[in-house]
Protein backbone atom coordinates (compact mmCIF):
# COMPACT_ATOMS: atom_id res chain seq x y z
CA UNK A 1 0.00 0.00 0.00
CA UNK A 2 1.27 3.45 -0.91
CA UNK A 3 -0.10 5.37 2.10
CA UNK A 4 2.07 5.40 5.21
CA UNK A 5 1.19 5.03 8.87
CA UNK A 6 2.77 7.93 10.77
CA UNK A 7 2.92 8.37 14.55
CA UNK A 8 4.91 11.20 16.16
CA UNK A 9 6.62 11.87 12.81
CA UNK A 10 7.84 8.27 12.59
CA UNK A 11 6.77 6.18 9.61
CA UNK A 12 5.64 2.56 9.78
CA UNK A 13 4.64 0.09 7.06
CA UNK A 14 2.15 -1.92 9.10
CA UNK A 15 -0.94 -0.44 10.72
CA UNK A 16 -1.21 -3.39 13.09
CA UNK A 17 0.30 -3.05 16.57
CA UNK A 18 0.71 -6.27 18.54
CA UNK A 19 0.95 -6.82 22.28
CA UNK A 20 3.55 -9.15 23.79
CA UNK A 21 1.59 -10.48 26.76
CA UNK A 22 -0.43 -13.65 27.35
CA UNK A 23 1.63 -15.91 25.08
CA UNK A 24 2.82 -19.31 26.31
CA UNK A 25 6.41 -18.20 25.95
CA UNK A 26 8.57 -15.61 24.23
CA UNK A 27 9.29 -17.89 21.29
CA UNK A 28 5.59 -18.15 20.50
CA UNK A 29 5.24 -14.40 20.91
CA UNK A 30 8.09 -13.69 18.51
CA UNK A 31 6.68 -15.98 15.82
CA UNK A 32 3.21 -14.43 16.11
CA UNK A 33 4.68 -10.93 15.83
CA UNK A 34 6.61 -11.94 12.73
CA UNK A 35 3.55 -13.43 11.06
CA UNK A 36 1.47 -10.35 11.91
CA UNK A 37 3.88 -8.13 10.03
CA UNK A 38 3.69 -5.58 12.86
CA UNK A 39 6.33 -2.85 13.10
CA UNK A 40 5.37 -1.94 16.68
CA UNK A 41 4.95 -4.13 19.76
CA UNK A 42 3.71 -3.00 23.14
CA UNK A 43 5.83 -3.88 26.15
CA UNK A 44 4.41 -3.81 29.68
CA UNK A 45 7.34 -2.29 31.56
CA UNK A 46 6.06 -3.59 34.90
CA UNK A 47 5.52 -7.15 33.67
CA UNK A 48 7.92 -8.01 30.85
CA UNK A 49 11.58 -8.60 31.55
CA UNK A 50 13.80 -6.27 29.51
CA UNK A 51 16.74 -5.78 31.89
CA UNK A 52 17.40 -8.91 34.00
CA UNK A 53 19.89 -10.92 31.93
CA UNK A 54 19.50 -13.92 34.24
CA UNK A 55 15.97 -14.41 32.91
CA UNK A 56 14.68 -14.68 29.31
CA UNK A 57 14.89 -11.28 27.62
CA UNK A 58 12.23 -10.15 25.17
CA UNK A 59 14.98 -8.44 23.21
CA UNK A 60 16.56 -11.83 22.50
CA UNK A 61 13.42 -12.83 20.62
CA UNK A 62 12.19 -9.55 19.14
CA UNK A 63 14.96 -7.29 17.86
CA UNK A 64 14.32 -3.67 18.96
CA UNK A 65 16.43 -2.52 16.00
CA UNK A 66 13.89 -4.02 13.61
CA UNK A 67 10.66 -3.71 15.64
CA UNK A 68 9.71 -0.55 17.53
CA UNK A 69 9.12 -1.17 21.20
CA UNK A 70 6.21 0.77 22.68
CA UNK A 71 6.58 0.74 26.49
CA UNK A 72 3.23 0.91 28.22
CA UNK A 73 1.90 1.39 31.73
CA UNK A 74 -0.29 -1.71 31.93
CA UNK A 75 -1.20 -2.38 35.55
CA UNK A 76 -1.06 1.26 36.65
CA UNK A 77 -4.11 2.62 38.47
CA UNK A 78 -2.94 6.16 39.18
CA UNK A 79 -0.93 8.91 37.57
CA UNK A 80 2.00 8.59 39.97
CA UNK A 81 2.69 4.97 39.04
CA UNK A 82 2.19 5.61 35.33
CA UNK A 83 4.60 8.55 35.27
CA UNK A 84 7.21 6.63 37.25
CA UNK A 85 6.92 3.64 34.91
CA UNK A 86 7.44 5.65 31.72
CA UNK A 87 10.26 7.70 33.18
CA UNK A 88 11.92 4.41 34.10
CA UNK A 89 11.42 3.17 30.53
CA UNK A 90 13.15 6.28 29.24
CA UNK A 91 16.07 5.72 31.59
CA UNK A 92 16.37 2.03 30.67
CA UNK A 93 16.11 2.23 26.91
CA UNK A 94 15.80 5.87 25.95
CA UNK A 95 12.19 5.36 24.86
CA UNK A 96 10.14 8.50 24.30
CA UNK A 97 7.37 7.05 22.15
CA UNK A 98 5.19 5.44 24.81
CA UNK A 99 1.70 4.19 25.49
CA UNK A 100 -0.09 5.65 28.50
CA UNK A 101 -2.66 3.46 30.22
CA UNK A 102 -4.15 4.48 33.59
CA UNK A 103 -6.89 2.10 34.69
CA UNK A 104 -9.82 2.97 36.90
CA UNK A 105 -10.69 -0.44 38.35
CA UNK A 106 -9.42 -4.01 38.30
CA UNK A 107 -12.68 -5.61 37.16
CA UNK A 108 -13.61 -3.71 34.01
CA UNK A 109 -10.20 -2.17 33.26
CA UNK A 110 -11.77 1.01 31.94
CA UNK A 111 -9.45 4.02 31.69
CA UNK A 112 -9.40 6.54 34.53
CA UNK A 113 -9.73 9.60 32.34
CA UNK A 114 -8.97 12.37 34.85
CA UNK A 115 -5.67 10.72 35.79
CA UNK A 116 -5.05 9.97 32.11
CA UNK A 117 -5.54 13.60 31.07
CA UNK A 118 -3.24 14.88 33.80
CA UNK A 119 -0.56 12.32 32.97
CA UNK A 120 -0.72 13.10 29.24
CA UNK A 121 -0.13 16.78 29.83
CA UNK A 122 2.83 16.14 32.15
CA UNK A 123 4.46 13.59 29.84
CA UNK A 124 4.03 15.78 26.77
CA UNK A 125 5.76 18.66 28.56
CA UNK A 126 8.63 16.29 29.43
CA UNK A 127 9.15 15.48 25.77
CA UNK A 128 7.39 12.12 25.58
CA UNK A 129 5.39 11.19 22.49
CA UNK A 130 2.29 9.81 24.17
CA UNK A 131 -0.10 7.34 22.60
CA UNK A 132 -3.06 7.31 24.97
CA UNK A 133 -5.47 4.51 25.88
CA UNK A 134 -8.84 6.15 26.53
CA UNK A 135 -12.59 5.66 26.49
CA UNK A 136 -14.60 6.29 23.34
CA UNK A 137 -15.88 9.70 24.46
CA UNK A 138 -15.30 12.30 21.70
CA UNK A 139 -15.05 15.11 24.26
CA UNK A 140 -12.33 13.33 26.21
CA UNK A 141 -10.52 12.47 22.99
CA UNK A 142 -10.44 16.15 22.06
CA UNK A 143 -9.12 17.08 25.49
CA UNK A 144 -6.34 14.53 25.09
CA UNK A 145 -5.43 16.07 21.76
CA UNK A 146 -5.32 19.51 23.38
CA UNK A 147 -3.19 18.09 26.21
CA UNK A 148 -0.43 17.08 23.82
CA UNK A 149 -1.21 13.46 22.95
CA UNK A 150 0.53 12.02 19.89
CA UNK A 151 -2.18 9.41 19.21
CA UNK A 152 -5.69 8.67 20.46
CA UNK A 153 -6.37 5.02 21.33
CA UNK A 154 -10.02 4.48 22.30
CA UNK A 155 -11.16 1.05 23.43
CA UNK A 156 -13.42 -0.98 21.21
CA UNK A 157 -14.66 -2.87 24.28
CA UNK A 158 -13.20 -3.80 27.69
CA UNK A 159 -9.63 -5.10 27.56
CA UNK A 160 -9.51 -8.81 26.71
CA UNK A 161 -13.29 -9.08 26.28
CA UNK A 162 -13.27 -9.95 22.57
CA UNK A 163 -16.58 -8.15 22.09
CA UNK A 164 -15.48 -6.09 19.09
CA UNK A 165 -16.35 -2.44 18.45
CA UNK A 166 -19.36 -1.57 20.60
CA UNK A 167 -19.76 2.10 19.68
CA UNK A 168 -19.07 2.74 16.01
CA UNK A 169 -20.77 6.15 16.06
CA UNK A 170 -18.42 7.59 18.66
CA UNK A 171 -15.42 6.22 16.82
CA UNK A 172 -16.59 7.96 13.63
CA UNK A 173 -17.11 11.22 15.54
CA UNK A 174 -13.61 11.01 17.00
CA UNK A 175 -12.26 10.31 13.51
CA UNK A 176 -14.00 13.38 12.12
CA UNK A 177 -12.74 15.75 14.80
CA UNK A 178 -9.09 14.76 15.23
CA UNK A 179 -6.03 15.01 13.00
CA UNK A 180 -4.08 12.72 15.33
CA UNK A 181 -3.57 9.03 14.53
CA UNK A 182 -6.64 7.14 15.71
CA UNK A 183 -5.90 3.58 16.83
CA UNK A 184 -8.45 1.13 18.19
CA UNK A 185 -7.10 -0.39 21.38
CA UNK A 186 -8.62 -3.25 23.38
CA UNK A 187 -11.60 -5.54 23.02
CA UNK A 188 -11.19 -6.93 19.51
CA UNK A 189 -11.97 -10.63 19.21
CA UNK A 190 -11.48 -11.65 15.60
CA UNK A 191 -9.90 -10.43 12.40
CA UNK A 192 -13.12 -8.97 11.00
CA UNK A 193 -13.21 -6.55 13.96
CA UNK A 194 -9.95 -5.07 12.70
CA UNK A 195 -11.38 -4.69 9.21
CA UNK A 196 -14.37 -2.81 10.63
CA UNK A 197 -12.09 -0.51 12.61
CA UNK A 198 -10.11 0.35 9.50
CA UNK A 199 -13.27 0.87 7.45
CA UNK A 200 -14.42 3.39 10.08
CA UNK A 201 -11.34 5.42 9.23
CA UNK A 202 -9.03 4.37 12.04
CA UNK A 203 -5.34 4.61 11.28
CA UNK A 204 -4.50 1.36 13.01
CA UNK A 205 -5.44 -1.26 15.58
CA UNK A 206 -3.72 -2.74 18.61
CA UNK A 207 -4.32 -6.41 19.31
CA UNK A 208 -3.05 -8.76 22.00
CA UNK A 209 -5.55 -11.19 23.54
CA UNK A 210 -7.35 -11.94 20.26
CA UNK A 211 -4.10 -13.32 18.84
CA UNK A 212 -2.36 -14.70 21.93
CA UNK A 213 -5.53 -16.38 23.20
CA UNK A 214 -6.64 -17.88 19.89
CA UNK A 215 -6.59 -21.66 19.44
CA UNK A 216 -4.14 -21.09 16.58
CA UNK A 217 -2.33 -17.83 17.41
CA UNK A 218 -0.05 -17.95 14.37
CA UNK A 219 -2.98 -18.30 11.97
CA UNK A 220 -4.83 -15.54 13.81
CA UNK A 221 -1.80 -13.24 13.60
CA UNK A 222 -1.77 -13.67 9.83
CA UNK A 223 -5.54 -13.17 9.68
CA UNK A 224 -5.25 -9.84 11.52
CA UNK A 225 -2.47 -8.75 9.19
CA UNK A 226 -4.66 -9.35 6.15
CA UNK A 227 -7.76 -7.89 7.82
CA UNK A 228 -6.06 -4.58 8.53
CA UNK A 229 -4.80 -4.34 4.96
CA UNK A 230 -8.24 -5.17 3.54
CA UNK A 231 -10.01 -2.70 5.83
CA UNK A 232 -7.66 0.11 4.93
CA UNK A 233 -8.03 -0.57 1.21
CA UNK A 234 -11.80 -0.66 1.60
CA UNK A 235 -11.80 2.69 3.43
CA UNK A 236 -9.61 4.38 0.84
CA UNK A 237 -11.72 2.96 -2.00
CA UNK A 238 -14.84 4.85 -0.89
CA UNK A 239 -17.84 2.69 -0.13
CA UNK A 240 -21.17 3.09 -1.90
CA UNK A 241 -23.93 5.05 -0.19
CA UNK A 242 -26.43 3.08 1.83
CA UNK A 243 -29.87 2.83 0.28
CA UNK A 244 -33.04 1.42 1.79
CA UNK A 245 -34.32 0.49 -1.68
CA UNK A 246 -32.95 -2.05 -4.09
CA UNK A 247 -30.94 -0.90 -7.10
CA UNK A 248 -30.35 -3.28 -10.05
CA UNK A 249 -26.74 -3.99 -10.85
CA UNK A 250 -27.55 -4.62 -14.53
CA UNK A 251 -28.71 -1.90 -16.98
CA UNK A 252 -32.48 -1.38 -17.12
CA UNK A 253 -32.45 -0.09 -20.70
CA UNK A 254 -32.28 -2.19 -23.82
CA UNK A 255 -33.87 -5.22 -22.23
CA UNK A 256 -34.73 -7.96 -24.74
Amino acid sequence: MSDTFVVANKKFKSRLIVGTGKYKNMKECAKAVKLSGADIVTVAVRRVNIVDKKKPLLMDYIDPKKITYLPNTAGCFNSKDALRTLRLAREIGGWKLVKLEVLGDKQNLFPEMIETLNSTEILAKEGFKVMVYCNDDPLMAKRLENSGASAIMPLAAPIGSGLGILNKINIKIIRAQTKLPLIIDAGLGQASDATIAMELGCDGVLVNTAIAGAKKPFDMALAFKNAVIAGRQSYLSGRIKKNFLGAPSSPTKGII
